[in-house]
């Protein structure tokens, strides 16, 4: 989930870059066909819900290789 997380975050800022300079993903298009404030709560909600998944959720458990001693 942290990957999933860590991409909405990416596209959400940068679909508000890309925003201000004039430019959209083209996968994101369809953002603004509600108006500017649904696009612009659409992209915060991208933010707030990547950021969280990527802060939130619990890294990789990483086992640990324990030799034993003959």
């Amino acid at each position: 989930m942290k990957s999933f997380g860590s991409l909405l975050l990416f596209f959400g800022i940068g679909s508000i870059v890309l925003n201000l300079v004039g430019y959209e993903f083209s996968l994101l298009m369809w953002i603004d066909m509600w108006g500017e404030t649904v696009g612009w709560a659409i992209r915060g909600g991208m933010i707030v819900v990547g950021g969280a998944l990527f802060f939130f959720t619990p890294g990789e458990v990483q086992k640990e290789e324990t030799a034993e001693a003959e």
